[in-house]
């Protein structure tokens, strides 16, 4: 058995083997961190690198050493020091121990957590690392490609059933008419020549019986070019076109009425930037719309999403009509995987929220391949939690989650959107 290890040296004499056989080793804790800087961030850099701390007692290395060998007999001594129900004096500080949180080692030395740094590529894979769009499996999306022959020109070569006969032909005149032209010219020239002798009193036999023989031998020539040659054959070229074989778009409905507050907001935001970097890294040509509301429901860009003051009131329900009108208008659900993802504080008109149950049970939940609700609020439940919690039996496809705090933005997200067993 012989091992290769490839130690050829990448940029700032890193080896890019040695650094993935670290991250392998090591991808609980760097996973840990990961989770841990994503509720320390602002919403603008929530996608850039990372610096990662481990723990210099989980990075170090069992050691085999020879022991005392032979036999020993050993006596440990009891306790003369202590009777139970003793209560042990804490040590005073400034020891040598240090008053700090840090924690001293005994002898007076020691070595700093060992700190490094992840690139975003690395950190993005890490912090999408076992995620998906649920239901893909009914529908698979952009990860199997179809291909389809489309033109693509013409070639030389290729199959007798390709031949383009007007191309052919084509090229087959513009051949002749570049071979033969000069030899055409000089033809007429001749006859001309040879018509003026023939008109001439006493005509010169021996110069008409030269030219009459150049003639014979230029139409000779003339006819020789051959009418089509293997050289003007032109083919139709056909090249394979990736298309996908389904089509996908993500819904992503945010309240901003006067009783989401700015934190809230924020919490809301983090949430979907998550998902917008989770569907641009994780699949291609996936369709985002996004959707406003307060006492109106509106369609906006990404730029107006995370960053329109809009406030107002709360109707929920105007949300779900625009996105079921947006369904019918532009996503046939038997072309497109259909998903959405609500975030609100859950606080809303008493006799709306009964409507927007049933606008889910029997309009959008039937159309989409999966719904994700999140309530942003640490107060108790509020109306429309309880109108959407009575879904869940009904549908598998249709998920909720709380969050409460920064932190819980992560852990949520995961839950929502983590991978299903085969």
């Amino acid at each position: 058995m012989v091992h290769f290890i490839d130690r050829r040296l990448n940029g700032k004499n890193k080896s890019a083997v040695n650094r993935q056989r670290f991250l392998r080793r090591y991808k609980q804790q760097i996973k840990k961190a990961v989770s841990d800087a994503v509720s320390k961030r602002s919403v603008t850099d929530v996608d850039s690198g990372e610096s990662i701390t481990i723990p210099s007692k989980d990075i170090s290395e069992p050691m085999f050493h020879h022991g005392k060998g032979g036999r020993r007999d050993i006596v440990h001594p009891g306790n003369d020091q202590f009777s139970p129900g003793d209560r042990i004096k804490r040590p005073d500080g400034g020891t040598g121990q240090g008053s700090g949180k840090g924690d001293a080692s005994a002898d007076g030395e020691g070595s700093d957590d060992f700190v490094f740094s992840i690139s975003k590529d690395e950190y993005l894979d890490l912090l999408f690392e076992d995620l998906e769009l649920p239901n893909l499996k009914k529908n698979q999306l952009d990860k199997l490609v179809q291909y389809k022959q489309v033109r693509a020109g013409y070639r030389a070569e290729g199959v007798p059933s390709n031949i383009d006969i007007v191309r052919s032909l084509r090229g087959s005149l513009a051949r002749r008419i570049a071979m033969s032209a000069g030899k055409r010219r000089e033809l007429a020239e001749l006859e001309q020549e040879l018509a003026l002798l023939q008109q001439a009193p006493v005509p010169d036999q021996h110069r008409l019986l030269l030219i009459q023989d150049q003639i014979k031998q230029l139409k000779q020539r003339i006819t020789a070019v051959p009418f089509i040659d293997t050289f003007d054959l032109r083919y139709r070229n056909y090249q394979k076109r990736p298309e996908p074989t389904s089509k996908a778009v993500m819904f992503c409905l945010m309240d901003v009425s006067g009783s989401m507050d700015q934190a809230t907001k924020e919490m809301a935001k983090r949430f979907y930037i998550l998902l917008y970097m989770f569907l641009r890294r994780s699949y291609k040509n996936v369709d985002v719309v996004y959707i406003r509301h307060h006492t109106q429901a509106k369609e906006v860009d990404e730029q107006e999403f995370f960053y329109s003051q809009e406030t107002g009131g709360t109707i929920v329900s105007s949300a779900l009509k625009l996105m079921q009108s947006i369904i019918a208008d532009r996503y046939d659900p038997e072309q497109w995987n259909i998903y959405a993802a609500q975030a609100s504080d859950g606080d809303n008109w008493t006799d709306d929220s009964p409507l927007c149950a049933q606008l889910l049970r029997s309009q959008l939940l039937p159309l989409v391949r999966y719904y994700a609700y999140i309530e942003i609020s640490p107060r108790a439940h509020q109306s429309l939690w309880q109108q959407y919690e009575s879904l869940l039996a009904e549908f598998d496809h249709f998920a909720i989650q709380p969050i409460q705090e920064v932190a819980d933005i992560y852990p949520v997200f995961r839950e929502l959107f983590k991978k299903q067993a085969a």
